[in-house]
Order: structure tokens, then C-alpha cells, then sequence
């Protein structure tokens, strides 16, 4: 009988998807875990659970049922303390149990970035209340970025311009949190030119970058992305320069998400997620490996040769205005005559307002064209 390994998915979304069916290509038995049935990669997956993902009794509960080789997190809002646990037990998590507990809270990735390894970024306070809120933002000055420590796709995050807007921006980071401990970061506003992801492997041959990735993000989530991303050679040595930096104190193997400001003078460093990032949807169609399958390879121990870019891309995803328990997605048809044009239809149970429903990806021969096509793609699209 064939004796493949087992990954075991920690959140199971439309990237989770991807991971899985990338995983399942080279034989490996998968197993998706989520708070929700039916979540996008039960759909596909070997076997699933629906679990409290914050409760370390059922996360360790299905870890020792299951006994994967490999236990994957891919959302922010895990019980990492049971993954510390887990890992000094023997289970081997990606990329390690300390890199997702340090990425799932903003607070311990920018003091190691900032304090730690002395990487460029926004000036930064914390706050446990609003009075300390209130206190962090007169220490940054107007206008500033606030966000809760630990939320997933921009959830909470709002720029605050001036006193008037500081108990709105306190209301939005407590309800998009993950975490209800009450704990924020506010940030300096950054004049950046533009914001990039740059997608990092960590592999048992070394450390390989794909070609940027611009983004545009509104409220914190991403709405449009393309690559690649058209910097200086100066800047992309720079963003090298930060993403290996923070990647090998991370640490393990696999692909991050390194997200950039690019301002005038200088690269900032954003945050990083230790596993593929939304932004990253366009690799789809851009690149001979995704980075959904460089991180299943990079995981699985196997080498990362090379990453060609194959033609510039763009990805245009598709959000819920309302939260509806039953839909469609209409309009397929007219988005797939697009050329070069592919759309994902992530099968989410239900609708929330705001959330991911779909993805429109187009190739061109100029990332403009691609951005033009995808967006063309997109207005065809109608959730009802």
C-alpha cells in the first residue's frame, strides 16, 4: 500500500484550498480543520473537522486523532500556546510553532522586526484601552494607522485623521478582531508610493523571491493585485534584503508573505504571514510554480529549482455586499470571455458582508492590460 504523508490545514479557506489541492498533486493525504463546515478546503480535503480554533483541548483533541506529519496554520486566530506544546511533543508545525505564534500578533512581529533586528518600519504604540488609545495616538500624531493585534484580511484596521475619528477607529478595531482582548497597535502614516507583497521561500536549498507583487488595499483588505511590480533595482535589493532577514529569524521551511511600504527614500517593513498571502492569488496565472506549490514543496522538504515568471497577471476579487445564506455567482460566462482570463468561485457557504466569494485572474502581455482585464472580468461578476 502506498504510505504517503498527512498535512493536517489549521483553517481552511480559499488559500487553504489551494495548499490542499497542491498537496494532494504530490500524493500527500490532507486534512482541513476550520470553524465552519464546509469551508472551502473541506471540499476538497481527505477529511475535515469543524472545530473552536482558538480551543487548545480541540485542537489537540484532532492532532492526536489524526497524527499528521505535518500540522499547516493557515489563519492568524489559532490556539498557538497548544502548538508550542504540540511541537516540543514532537509534531512538526510549518514553518514552526514559534514563527505562527509571533505572526499571529502584531505586537511580538513588530518588536522583532523594529527592536530585534533593527529592520525599517512605522513609528508604533500599543494600547490596551481606550485611554491608552487615546494616549498612543497623540503620541504618533495624526493621521495613523489603527489596528487590533491579531485579525485576519484587514478586519478592524481604519486610518484615524484626527481626534474626531479616534472612538469610531477604537469601535472598528474591537469588532474586527479576532481576539476580543482588547489590544491595539497605532501606526505612523507611512506617505508610501505604493505597497508590495514580496512572496519568500524558505526551502531546503536556500531562499528564492518571486517578482514583486503590487497591491491596493481599502479598510485593510486587499482589492486588487498584480505582478510584477515595478521597482528599482536598488529597491527590490533592499526588499530582499528585509524579507531574508525576517524569514531567517522566523525560521522552518516554506513560503511567506512579506508585505512592503515602498516610500521615496526608503522600503518599510509591513508584516509577514509565514504562508501563502491573498495578494499571492495571481502567481495562478502568472508563474510556473504558485506560490500555493512552492509552499507545498517547500514543507514537504523538496527543492524550489527555480521560479519563472511565466507573463504579468492581475487579480481582482470578488466581495459580498450583504450577507446572504443562499447564492450564485452570476456572469461566469461573460468574465471567461475575457482572454487570458480564469475565475475561482471559492464555494463559501454563505455570504458576509465584505467577504471573498471569488477570484478574477488575467493574463496579458503588459501587467496594464492585465489590471484592464481583470477588472473587465470582475464587473461581470454578480453575487445574488
Amino acid at each position: 500500500m502506498y504510505q504517503s504523508k498527512k498535512v493536517l490545514l489549521l483553517g481552511s479557506g480559499e488559500l487553504g484550498k489551494e495548499v490542499v489541492i497542491e498537496a494532494q498533486r504530490l500524493g500527500v493525504q490532507t486534512v482541513a480543520v476550520d470553524s465552519y463546515e464546509h469551508a472551502p478546503a473541506m471540499q476538497v480535503a481527505h477529511n475535515s473537522y469543524v472545530v473552536d480554533m482558538l480551543d487548545p483541548e480541540q485542537i489537540r483533541t484532532i492532532i492526536e486523532k489524526e497524527k499528521p506529519d505535518l500540522i499547516v496554520p493557515e489563519v492568524e486566530a489559532i490556539a498557538t500556546d497548544e502548538l508550542l506544546k504540540l511541537e516540543e511533543e514532537g509534531f512538526h508545525v510549518i514553518p514552526n510553532a514559534r514563527a505562527a505564534k509571533l505572526t499571529m500578533d502584531r505586537e511580538g512581529i513588530r518588536r522583532l522586526a523594529a527592536e530585534t533586528l533593527g529592520l525599517a518600519t512605522a513609528g508604533y504604540e500599543f494600547a490596551n484601552t481606550y485611554a491608552e488609545f487615546i494616549q498612543a495616538a497623540a503620541q504618533i500624531g495624526f493621521p495613523c494607522v489603527v489596528k487590533p493585534l491579531m485579525s485576519s484580511s484587514g478586519k478592524g484596521q481604519s486610518i484615524c485623521r484626527s481626534e474626531a475619528d479616534l472612538e469610531s477607529c477604537w469601535e472598528t478595531a474591537m469588532e474586527g478582531g479576532r481576539v476580543k482582548n482588547g489590544r491595539v497597535i497605532v501606526e505612523e502614516f507611512i506617505p508610501f508610493e505604493s505597497e508590495i507583497t514580496l512572496l519568500t521561500v524558505r526551502a531546503v536549498n536556500g531562499t528564492a523571491f518571486c517578482e514583486p507583487i503590487g497591491h491596493v488595499q481599502k479598510d485593510g483588505d486587499y482589492i486588487e493585485s498584480w505582478q510584477p511590480h515595478d521597482m528599482t533595482e536598488q529597491q527590490i535589493e533592499e526588499a530582499k534584503h528585509i524579507a531574508k532577514t525576517i524569514t531567517d529569524e522566523l525560521g522552518g521551511y516554506g513560503l511567506f508573505g512579506v508585505e512592503l511600504f515602498l516610500a521615496k527614500d526608503r522600503v518599510y517593513f509591513s508584516e509577514v504571514s509565514p504562508r501563502p498571502h491573498d495578494t499571492g492569488l495571481v502567481t495562478l496565472v502568472t508563474q510556473n510554480l504558485s506560490e500555493f506549490a512552492l509552499h507545498v514543496r517547500a514543507i514537504l522538504g523538496f527543492p524550489i529549482t527555480e521560479i519563472t515568471q511565466l507573463s504579468p497577471g492581475a487579480s481582482r476579487p470578488l466581495k459580498a455586499p450583504e450577507e446572504l445564506a443562499d447564492y450564485t455567482v452570476e456572469g461566469l460566462e461573460n468574465a471567461l470571455a475575457v482572454p487570458k482570463t480564469q475565475v475561482r468561485v471559492f464555494g463559501k457557504p454563505i455570504t458576509k458582508a465584505g467577504r471573498r466569494m471569488a477570484v478574477a485572474l488575467s493574463a496579458a502581455d503588459s501587467v496594464e492590460t492585465a489590471r484592464e482585464n481583470a477588472k473587465k472580468a470582475l464587473d461581470q461578476l454578480i453575487l445574488k
